[in-house]
């Protein structure tokens, strides 16, 4: 039978004659105003409202945002760690998991390369920088260059050390998630060649997973509230700034990122098998927290909830969406590209089409470097310009510096979506998508209730947004059907 959540293989028994399980996600149709979208796009509106009119205040209001994203940052490491850990230990085989970082580092790199080229492609026809002839101060990207330096001064190798934490628990504390990813592929691989011993090692993994997916559940009644910040902080602090030389250069970088999710990852999608529009409609509520707070990583748990449960196997997204969050951000790639090319059309510098070819190269690996750098978009750039600085004048960074705030909310919102629809093409590629159901929840996208997946409580098979046929789900106060896992079963493999 089509178990929700996992790709259907013969030795799963049952057949398609057997009747459904009950989805544990589904249950009566929430009212608009108990979604959590509409509570931040309310909060959105309101931070607009308060920006406009009390520019001063507002101003000050950024430090809601950063408490928001702090509070989920908290959890994103051992979230990650246990989930990849759990995911890769259950495939039981390390040469499927070598399999799939294969494919997922070869689609990331070619959405990469892709994204580079559209905004080479796009700048260059739409030329914003051409005829400004601005001048500029070094002094007011100061710090973005120093940041620069350090980040793009050890070349490869120093990408490659930093891959490795200087202890075990020190990525953790630093928060860097591409080192955490590293611990968890060397954990998992060792809990897989213990075979039977390590069931206990991977089931109190499990259970720490769910209960930082707990912790997340909480944290998320504050998205409101970070999103009324960020968004009045950036009209009160930067309202101003958006008129003049300079929008024509924020519109072309919008209509590209638009351009590229609606053409490009559009096609990408319907090769896959689903409508990317509908997909859209499915992470709603993620899209539009990253809007309020312009970082994507505050929904990255939520996510990966979501994708399981929208048919994903579990192993596919606990590796994708946090290896896609370091190496396929499609927004920055398109930005860093975009930028080096303005600030040579607005200084007047002359580049051929090959030093562009070759600064694209360039760009490919260097925005592998800058994983869990803060504001990556605008240091990777400068770091790369330091590259090409006998051509494009570094310090010209600090023409966009003022703006990159108002881009940052395209970059994060490209770079989500990207993530997202590259998780499904590889759950696809790799056989570990089960496309009856992402069709259900695409069409009805309420079918996934995130209150009941993230429950800290919650059964493995509600995990994977279905209900075990040995025994029928339980009433809930409400009358409605609350599904549970059998109590004493052993927890099958995640996925």
């Amino acid at each position: 039978m089509p178990a929700f959540g996992r790709a259907v293989r013969p030795g799963d028994g049952g057949s398609p004659a057997d009747p459904p399980k009950q989805d544990a996600t589904s249950g009566p149709r929430k009212r608009f105003y108990h979604q959590l979208y509409f509570w931040v796009l309310v909060a959105i509106a309101l931070g607009i409202i308060v920006g406009v009119a009390f520019p001063a205040q507002a101003s000050g209001m950024k430090w809601l945002a950063d408490l928001f994203i702090k509070l989920v940052k908290v959890v994103i490491a051992p979230t990650i760690f246990c989930t990849v850990v759990v995911g890769i230990a259950n495939l039981g085989d390390l040469a499927k998991a070598g399999g799939l970082a294969l494919k997922t580092l070869t689609y990331f790199i070619a959405t990469t390369l892709l994204a580079l080229t559209v905004g080479l492609i796009t700048v260059n026809i739409l030329r914003p920088g051409v005829g400004l002839n601005l001048s500029f101060d070094e002094a007011d990207a100061a710090d973005t260059l120093d940041e620069a330096s350090q980040t793009g001064g050890e070349g490869i190798s120093g990408f490659i050390l930093h891959l490795v934490p200087d202890s075990f628990f020190s990525a953790f504390v630093d928060g860097q998630l591409i080192q955490v990813l590293v611990l968890a592929i060397l954990v998992a691989c060792a809990l897989t060649m213990l075979g039977g011993r390590a069931k206990g090692a991977i089931r109190a993994l499990d259970t720490c997973a769910h209960v930082m997916f707990g912790v997340i559940k909480i944290v998320m009644y504050a998205a409101p509230i970070g999103a009324f910040g960020g968004m009045a902080y950036t009209i009160g602090e930067y309202g101003g700034q958006i008129l003049g030389s300079l929008a024509y250069f924020m519109l072309s970088f919008y209509t590209t990122c638009v351009l590229f999710i609606v053409v490009f990852l559009g096609l990408i999608a319907r090769f896959t098998g689903f409508n990317l529009f509908k997909f859209i409609r499915l992470i709603r509520d993620e899209l539009l927290i990253v809007l309020g707070t312009s970082s994507s990583e505050s929904v990255l748990p939520r996510m990966m909830v979501k994708l399981e449960a929208a048919g994903a196997k579990k192993s596919v997204v606990g590796l994708t969406i946090p290896t896609g969050y370091s190496f396929n951000l499609d927004g920055t790639a398109i930005y860093m590209t975009m930028g080096a090319i303005f600030i040579a059309q607005a200084t007047g510098s002359e580049i051929s089409v090959w030093t562009q070819i070759g600064l694209l190269l360039f760009m490919l690996l260097s925005s592998k470097g800058a994983a869990g750098v803060s504001g990556a978009g605008l240091v990777t750039l400068a770091a790369s310009l330091a590259a090409f600085d006998s051509v494009i004048p570094l310090a010209g960074i600090a023409l966009i510096v003022g703006i990159d705030r108002f881009m940052s909310e395209a970059r994060a919102l490209t770079n989500l979506i990207g993530n997202g629809v590259g998780s499904l093409v590889i759950a696809r590629w790799n056989n570990d998508l089960d496309r009856d159901r992402l069709r259900e929840v695409l069409d009805n996208p309420n079918l996934i209730d995130m209150d009941a997946l993230m429950r800290p409580d919650r059964g493995e098979d509600e995990s994977t947004g279905t209900v075990s046929a040995d025994e029928p789900a339980p009433a809930a106060a409400d009358g409605t059907p609350a599904a549970r896992a059998d109590a004493g079963k052993e927890p099958t493999p995640a996925g």
